[in-house]
């Protein structure tokens, strides 16, 4: 699957109810398990979970990009 250009999976466990994620932004992967009966929530949760690395990425470049240019 793909969300804003990171291509991510979501697999059930052993475990009812237990799903498995992974998605990968530049070199860096990110693994996890998320708890729902409902395979569509289990989705949402890695979405937002992309939301948020991105974003913190986006503000680790900005901040970088000021210090270079002395702001």
């Amino acid at each position: 699957m793909n969300h804003k250009g990171v291509e991510y999976t979501v697999a059930t466990t052993a475990t009812p109810g237990v799903w498995k994620w992974q998605f990968r932004i530049g070199n860096e992967v990110k693994t996890g398990k998320t708890e729902t009966r409902i395979n569509l929530l289990a989705i949402r949760r890695v979405q937002l979970r992309i939301d948020r690395e991105l974003k913190a990425r986006a503000i680790e470049l900005r901040s970088s990009t000021d210090i270079q240019a002395g702001r």
